[in-house]
């Protein structure tokens, strides 16, 4: 399952911020961020429904972070 979520995460070095805690959440799952789209999107691709895990994540660390609905 792929979830995609709009962020303002700006750069590689919140990113790397992120890194171990994303690592550490989202056990098994591949993520990546596309700092080149406006909406600076993270992308999840889980075996599981994790959309508000990956939000209350960032939120925690001061991003904002929403899932994009298809």
């Amino acid at each position: 399952m792929i979830m995609i979520f709009k962020t303002n995460v700006t750069d590689t070095t919140d990113v790397e911020a992120l890194k171990p805690q994303l690592d550490k959440c989202l056990i098994g799952a591949r993520w990546n961020f596309d700092l080149e789209d406006c909406d600076k999107i993270l992308r999840v691709d889980s075996i599981s429904q994790i959309s508000e895990t990956v939000i209350k994540l960032l939120q925690e660390n001061g991003f904002c972070c929403e899932e994009l609905l298809f």
